[in-house]
């Protein structure tokens, strides 16, 4: 296949500062969960960016000083010259694939509490110290020696960068995890001598720094700025208006402006609750400010749309995060002419999530993400069969549809079998829920895949059996049948049935989902999943005119979803909605019309009516035909929901990892299954 003359202006080089990008491709700094600890599997997953197209590839936020660490988030260090090895390893695997590599310096301010360092975090002006756990840690005003220090500590690993390779060394104002955007803000910077008041004063530490660093490094690499155009705090905080003067004051100084918004949240926001290219309208006027290149964020993966943003003049690179973890070989795919082959992003943020949880990276669209180095995985390539042999998986939801396409990938014979009218197991269903239609791309990139295969075959309304599969005559089964919610009030709060009447209406996320609605109007909703699907329901039912009443043992609704960045989002969509919320609460009983709440703390109980009541709460694998083959000598495998209810993404992994993994083999549960590194002892 060619490239379509229409994208030919995405692989136009772009001059950033003194180096460079052979395309417009640009992966913007991104959280991995890995960091310091991991350090061969991060420099292993940017390579693979690279490899897949990215003419710049960039770090995450790396810390420039012990006194502004951000523990327990496992990010990179830059604190001393025992920093460089890592950090050059990083760089190298970019070079090694032709592409340019970004390094994002940072100095959190208030928002590094220094759990580990033991410091008194700093700031422009004093306030409490911003942490995800509500740290009981206060910052420090910054006073005129401190501010020096923080210019030297900059230029201190500016020079570390260049001496590690990077091309790219950013000064870091987005977010509002940056100082610099903390001294330019309104919101947090209420100093009244030359770095506070006006914006030119606010502005004027991120323009000595600036100039610090291209006076370090700016004769062989370039210096990005990355700035947050809006705060979400009217004229409290930072406007695009603002913001905009702050960069025409500076216009020509930095070699790229980098734009996003802050905070997180905002700036990388789901598909339940924005569309692609949902941040235009705040970086749409900065082009016209500078002649420097301007990078953006949207969630780009149509190449379309980025065609379209760089012919408009709102952007010269096309910025992606999400994009280039769903599929890293996304602007090759572009350039080859294959964008059926496009594995896009589903924006769902389970990719963040993983910062919040300090483990490796992973993705719902490709399970090889974060498995680059410690599992040998490609997202691309997957070694051929060692021999023939014909796989039959029962099962075409995500675990099921992603064994069969990459065992189809290696050359083997694979038959998918399903029940269901429809393919795409708990995908199918869940895609039609408010806000989720993106995640039917999950099962759409695989049928399209397995689609082009010979050796793989999908059979729907397909019920197997004992006495079926062994007609089939397959060398191996593996039965990836899901699973089913509770109608019990089973939970992570509660581990035992609670007590239902014989007449309740009790319904699950399955009824819901088949179409069955609740016989009565008031309904509650018990969520002890805590993750989207409570929220979910809670939404579909208000709008199909039920009184809703969502009880979660929790603090708060979703909460699991603070770790994808969406909860306040979701709790304040519900508030809207007027669906009342009963949090810290548990369901103890349901009657005919009512329930018997108790709370989470005392234990103390009350009524509530409930005509119907949704339980959302454990699931139960569907797995008796895996157990009744076990038990007829059949050569037989599980994977996905059906041996560990989990995510959408753990089941995708699931189906990847069955398939790297047929034919050899059997590992001793006490050996370990991938590589990981162990840190050096010191010297004593």
């Amino acid at each position: 296949m060619t490239r379509d003359p229409r994208y030919d202006i995405l692989f136009e080089p772009v001059r950033i500062g003194p180096v460079t990008a052979r395309n417009r491709f640009y992966q913007v700094p991104h959280c991995n969960g890995m960091g310091y600890r991991d350090a061969s599997a991060l420099a292993a997953m940017r390579g693979m960016k690279a490899q897949g197209g990215w003419a710049v590839v960039c770090t995450e936020m790396v810390e420039i000083h012990h006194g502004a660490d951000v523990a327990p988030y496992v990010e990179l260090r830059i604190w001393s010259d025992q920093d460089i090895p890592m950090l050059a390893r990083i760089a190298e695997k970019i070079h090694a694939h032709d592409s340019l590599a970004g390094i994002e310096l940072c100095h959190s301010g208030y928002t590094a509490v220094n759990l580990w360092s033991r410091e008194i975090p700093m700031a422009a002006s004093p306030m409490p110290a911003a942490s995800f756990f509500n740290s009981p840690v206060q910052a420090r005003e910054m006073d005129k020696e401190d501010i020096r220090n923080l210019r030297r500590a900059h230029r201190a690993a500016a020079l570390r960068a260049k001496a590690a390779g990077f091309d790219l060394v950013y000064v870091y104002a987005g977010h509002g995890l940056g100082i610099f955007q903390q001294f330019l803000s309104r919101a947090t910077n209420f100093r009244s001598d030359e770095y506070g008041g006006s914006l030119e004063n606010r502005a004027r530490l991120l323009r000595e720094v600036i100039e610090d660093t291209k006076d370090a490094v700016g004769g062989s690499c370039a210096v990005p700025v990355r700035i947050a155009m809006n705060e979400f705090q009217g004229a409290a905080g930072l406007e695009p208006a603002e913001v905009e003067d702050a960069i025409a004051m500076m216009a020509e100084l930095p070699d790229l402006w980098d734009l996003s918004l802050s905070s997180w949240s905002k700036d990388s926001q789901t598909s339940r609750f924005a569309e692609e290219g949902f941040q235009e309208p705040y970086i749409k006027g900065v082009k016209k400010l500078t002649s420097k290149p301007v990078v953006g964020v949207g969630r780009y993966t149509s190449p379309d749309s980025m065609v379209r943003v760089i012919r408009q003049g709102i952007m010269d690179m096309i910025g992606a995060a999400r994009p280039s973890i769903a599929d890293p070989f996304l602007p090759k795919k572009i350039e080859e002419g294959r964008l059926d082959d496009i594995r896009e992003c589903i924006g769902c943020n389970i990719c963040i999530s993983n910062d919040f949880t300090m483990t490796p990276l992973r993705c719902t669209q490709n399970p090889t993400m974060g498995e680059e180095w410690r599992r040998g995985w490609h997202p691309e390539t997957i070694r051929p069969k060692q021999k023939d042999a014909h796989v039959l998986v029962v099962g075409s939801g995500p675990a099921g549809l992603e064994a069969a396409r990459a065992l189809g990938q290696r050359g083997l014979t694979v038959t998918i079998a399903d029940r269901a009218a429809e393919p795409g197991g708990r995908v199918a269903r869940e895609c039609r829920l408010p806000g989720l239609a993106a995640w039917s791309r999950v099962r759409d990139w695989r049928m399209l895949q397995i689609g082009k295969m010979p050796n793989v075959s999908l059979y729907l309304e397909s019920d197997m059996t004992v006495e079926t599969v062994a007609e089939l005559g397959a060398d191996n089964v593996l039965v990836a049948t899901g699973a089913t919610w509770r109608r019990d009030g089973t939970g992570s709060a509660q581990v035992r049935p609670i007590a239902l009447a014989a007449d309740a209406d009790v319904l699950t996320p399955d009824d819901i989902m088949a179409g069955r609605m609740p016989r009565g109007r008031d309904v509650v909703i018990y969520d002890d999943d805590h993750y989207y699907m409570g929220g979910v329901l809670a939404e579909l039912l208000r709008k199909h005119g039920f009184t809703v009443t969502l009880v979660t043992p929790a603090p708060l609704v979703s909460i699991f979803t603070k770790a994808t960045l969406e909860q306040a989002t979701i709790q304040s969509r519900l508030l809207e909605l007027d669906v009342r919320i009963e949090a810290n609460t548990l369901v103890k009983s349901i009657a005919t019309a009512h329930a018997t709440l108790g709370c989470s703390f005392t234990g103390k109980t009350r009524e509530i009516a409930a005509a119907s009541v949704v339980m959302v709460t454990a699931r139960d694998p569907v797995d008796s035909l895996f157990h009744s083959l076990l038990k007829a000598g059949h050569s037989v495998s599980r994977a996905g929901d059906c041996f560990g209810p989990g995510t959408i993404a753990a089941a995708v992994h699931a189906g990847r990892k069955f398939a790297e993994e047929f034919g050899d083999p059997p590992v001793d549960f006490l050996d370990m299954p991938f590589r990981r590194e162990v840190t050096a002892l010191a010297a004593n």
